[in-house]
């Protein structure tokens, strides 16, 4: 029965598969006449409508996990047949563990939550290993006009079970091979969290009130190889929407992710000692960074993506409490940034080690953007910070073709670098950046940072110092 079951529901996720080819025959020519043009030109038309059309393909040979399709050897796990009422109102979250247990233990089992309802899950983690080729589907449904599946967790802190963590609710652990997809959304009731008083400035008067003030982190994937996130809607996280940590092999491509421009510390997605990331095609507004990469990362490829309003695409903040950090091999190219607090930032603490190397911003089109370009090796939370004299080493970073309008409350270009230890080797070429309105700001910040600027740039940055520093502390160098 359970195998006549799986052919049946499979059977009908195939007829309405051909429905949606049928629907996006549209989209599809769009796609294809988008191809035909620079990728530069794409980055600067690219809108929360259109996006998810223009995605980058990922190679068949490359390192990056391949987004898979239900097969004919599929197993479909609705998770309705295992008790889930889908009402908003009644917890789920025993029907989502059954449903995950049983798609667990078989070859391309796939969790089915259906469409048209909304399903409250409390803080809960899926864990493996599983058999390959697990999927957690969460479906729109075709036959309504595209109304989404919905799940959410308790509506705020004091919705909030007592025993349960309040630093995440879903965790994906030690999985290999898994893939989250659908056109559903993912609500994360965030209002309440961001409206506590020991969150910024919602104190009394104003202020903000001593914590310790943990939110959820929307959804994890922890200590997990071979992970395909693609097609969801993530919104309204307390905290991070999105977190890879400990994780090898990941590909995000065609997500919306979005929360308020002053929704405290909801960066979209955030990787930390994750290597091989490609993130695509992606539209990300929010109240912290889009994207943002801590220690321990390498080989991250980011393109296509629409940022704004945030706080940018960071890399950090790195070398907190004399920690050691490395951060290589990232790519940053073809991406629309929009009223956005930061641009393209790397943020250390003072008294960290390690090193910052191999980094390339490439075809990037700003728009009304505040610090575009900025290097901030004295990042500190408060005034309390003391001056220390290790720090982490940036070396290797390249700007190319940034282009746009500038928030003429800061110089668009900051490189505060470390009185110790020199950035080096920092590239520019073909940066033009106009002010959005007023008067051009033509004042550059440089602070013991070298390198070449390979073209003018606008506005003219004379304090970029020519050639390497006489010496560089060895210690900063160890361990990457």
């Amino acid at each position: 029965m359970e195998i006549i079951h799986c052919l049946f529901v499979l059977w009908i996720l195939n007829v309405q598969f051909l429905i949606q080819n049928v629907a996006n025959v549209d989209g599809g020519r769009h796609h294809n006449h988008m191809n035909k043009k620079k990728k530069s030109e794409i980055s600067a038309e690219l809108t929360a409508a259109d996006s998810p059309d223009q995605s980058p393909t990922v190679p068949a040979d490359s390192p990056l996990p391949q987004p898979g399709n239900f097969s004919s050897t599929s197993c479909i796990f609705n998770v309705f047949d295992y008790g889930a009422v889908g009402d908003g109102d009644t917890d789920d979250t025993d029907a989502f563990k059954a449903a995950w247990k049983e798609a667990c233990r078989v070859e391309n089992g796939v969790v089915l939550v259906p469409s048209d309802q909304v399903f409250l899950i409390t803080s809960t983690i899926f864990s493996g290993p599983c058999e390959p080729g697990l999927v957690f589907q969460v479906i729109s449904d075709l036959f309504r006009n595209g109304v989404d599946g919905l799940l959410m967790p308790p509506d705020g802190p004091d919705s909030w079970p007592e025993s349960d963590s309040t630093k995440q609710w879903l965790v994906f652990y030690n999985l290999d091979g898994f893939t989250f997809t659908g056109a559903g959304t993912i609500e994360g009731n965030g209002q309440k969290w961001w409206d506590l008083p020991c969150k910024p400035h919602k104190g009394p008067n104003g202020k903000t009130l001593p914590g310790p003030c943990y939110s959820p982190a929307l959804i994890r994937f922890f200590m997990s190889s071979n992970l395909v996130v693609t097609g969801l809607r993530i919104q309204n996280s307390p905290q991070f929407h999105m977190k890879f940590d400990g994780c090898q092999g990941v590909l995000v491509e065609k997500m919306s992710i979005s929360s308020p421009k002053l929704s405290p510390n909801t960066d979209g997605i955030h990787i930390e000692n994750t290597k091989s990331v490609g993130i695509y095609n992606s539209v990300i507004g929010n109240g912290d960074d889009c994207i943002s990469i801590g220690p321990g990362c390498s080989d991250v490829d980011i393109e296509a993506v629409t940022c704004g309003p945030s706080h940018g695409i960071s890399i950090g903040s790195l070398g907190v409490q004399n920690s050691h950090a490395c951060v290589s091999n990232i790519s940053v190219r073809n991406v629309f940034m929009k009223d956005s607090d930061n641009g393209l930032r790397i943020k250390t603490w003072q008294g960290g080690t390690g090193s910052v190397t191999g980094i390339s911003f490439e075809n990037i089109q700003m728009d009304n953007v505040r610090n575009c370009v900025i290097i901030d090796q004295y990042y500190c939370l408060t005034k309390a910070c003391r001056n220390q004299t290790s720090a982490v080493y940036l070396t290797d970073v390249t700007y190319r073709n940034i282009k746009g309008t500038y928030d003429v409350r800061s110089p668009p270009i900051h490189f505060a670098c470390s009185d110790t230890i020199a950035c080096t080797n920092i590239t520019m070429s073909e940066v033009e950046l106009l002010p959005y309105e007023g008067v051009l700001v033509d004042d550059p910040f440089c602070w013991n940072a070298y390198g070449l600027q390979e073209t003018l740039t606008i506005p003219p940055i004379d304090c970029l110092q020519e050639g390497v520093p006489q010496s560089l502390e060895e210690s900063s160098l160890v361990g990457c």
